[in-house]
This record gives structure tokens, C-alpha cells and sequence, in this order.
């Protein structure tokens, strides 16, 4: 596996933006030796504290032992795959809330759309740079801290902004981070139509690596789940989507 060593990019300048991260524990799962110094070194240039594992063995054990935020996690890995690892500690209730950034040459949709329905918070294709790294560890870093008690009510969907729950007719509903994303940004929005690149600005910042497909996979998905609530998720052709709270 290759990477393009832009990765380790210059350091920040500011000492306010270090104090906002030095609080924040970053975990490292990255085989290549090469790429996981490089990781180390841009992260903790950032003021993030910072732990990194060749494999998904040491690094699962140290997240279960170890209060992380967040995870920087390879999906090449020998032995347990990123996969099976992100599988794991989204299963995991006491894990379930890390964040997860997959880092891998797999580019293809499928293979994104596999990552997020697994619960990654972000997906970042190698090669990338360090600023690109930088700026997507902030962007799901500020998604989370972005706190909200607010409530969404519609007959037998609740949507719990602030504890990132979804129930239909009082029975909780097994979301991935995408879909609550996707479904709290439209029912907060009720009768705005969204184009699928406007949905993928919103929940996931410039650049990602997702395409129109990508989105439409994740309303499929998203309506499955939600069974007789999937009536407020309406297809717009040739535009995208909506969420419709008026009887039609």
C-alpha cells in the first residue's frame, strides 16, 4: 500500500488552536510503519494526544482499557480488517460512541457506502494530504460538540437531536451516523427540497469522497429502517429529497 507523503503537511502556527485539542485522545490502528509515523507526526503536531497500534488486536485492546474520541483506523490491516474492527466497537456499547475516521486506497462507492453503513464518522481516501487530514479530524470533531436538547416530534417518529436517537411508535431505531445525519438535517428542514451534493456538504464537509449514488444508497437504507415513518422521506426527481410532515 502506497501513500503520498504530502501527508505530513506543515504544523499549525496557533497556540489557541493547540489548547483546543490537547484534551482530545486520538488512537492510530495503521499497519505500514512509514504512514503511521507520518500519522503520528501531523496529529500530534495538531495538540492532539495521540496513541497509535499496528494491528487491530493491540489497538482494540487499548480502546477498551482507554478513553478515546476518536479513531484513526486503516482498513488493510492483517489479521482483524478495519471492517470487522469498526463492526466491533460499533456493537459495542461502551465503544459505540468513538468516533471513526477509515483511512484506506479503497475508493470505490461500494466500498465507501460499506464504510458508513458500518457507523464511520468519515472516510478519507490515500493519498491525501496533511491539511486535508487536519481539516477532517476538526470537521467530526465540531459535528459532535455541536450539543442540541431539541426534540422533533411527528406522530410516530421521534428524532432525540441531542442523544442521537430515533424512534418509531416508541421503539428505538438502529441508525448509522450517516442516516441520523441525513434524517435530522431534512425533518429539521421540513419542506426544503436538498440536492444530493447539497446532503453531502451538509453532513460531511467539501471534498468528501461520496458521489449522488452514495446518498441515494443511504435513503434506501435509511427508509428501510424507519418502516411506516419512511412516508416523510420524499423523492424529489430529478432533484433529491425532501421531508414532508403534511398529509399528502
Amino acid at each position: 500500500m502506497t501513500v503520498n507523503h504530502q501527508v505530513g503537511g506543515s504544523s499549525p502556527s496557533s497556540g489557541a488552536f493547540m489548547s483546543n485539542t490537547k484534551n482530545t485522545k486520538l488512537v492510530i490502528i495503521e499497519d505500514d510503519k512509514d504512514i503511521r509515523e507520518l500519522l503520528v507526526y501531523n496529529t500530534s503536531s495538531l495538540g492532539y494526544q495521540v496513541q497509535s497500534f499496528s494491528n487491530g488486536e493491540s489497538g482494540l485492546k487499548h480502546l477498551r482499557n482507554n478513553k478515546s474520541n476518536l479513531l484513526l483506523l486503516d482498513l488493510m490491516l492483517p489479521g482483524i480488517s478495519g471492517y470487522d474492527i469498526c463492526r466491533i466497537i460499533k456493537s459495542d456499547p461502551k465503544l459505540k460512541d468513538l468516533l471513526i475516521i477509515m483511512l484506506t486506497a479503497k475508493g470505490s462507492e461500494v466500498d465507501i457506502v460499506k464504510g458508513l453503513e458500518l457507523g464511520a464518522d468519515d472516510y478519507i481516501v490515500k493519498p491525501f494530504s496533511g491539511s486535508i487530514l487536519s481539516a477532517r479530524i476538526a470537521a467530526v470533531l465540531r459535528r459532535v460538540k455541536k450539543t442540541d436538547s431539541k426534540i422533533l416530534n411527528f406522530d410516530s417518529l421521534k428524532i432525540d437531536i441531542g442523544k442521537h436517537q430515533v424512534s418509531v411508535n416508541n421503539a428505538i431505531i438502529d441508525l448509522t451516523f450517516s442516516e441520523f445525519e441525513i434524517l435530522s438535517m431534512l425533518a429539521q428542514n421540513p419542506g426544503l427540497v436538498y440536492t444530493r451534493s447539497q446532503i453531502i456538504d451538509s453532513i460531511r464537509g467539501d471534498n468528501y469522497p461520496a458521489t449522488d449514488r452514495t446518498i441515494d444508497f443511504q435513503i434506501v437504507g435509511l427508509r428501510k429502517k424507519l418502516s411506516t415513518a419512511k412516508k416523510y422521506i420524499k423523492t424529489i426527481r430529478g432533484i433529491g429529497y425532501k421531508f414532508n410532515d403534511e398529509d399528502e
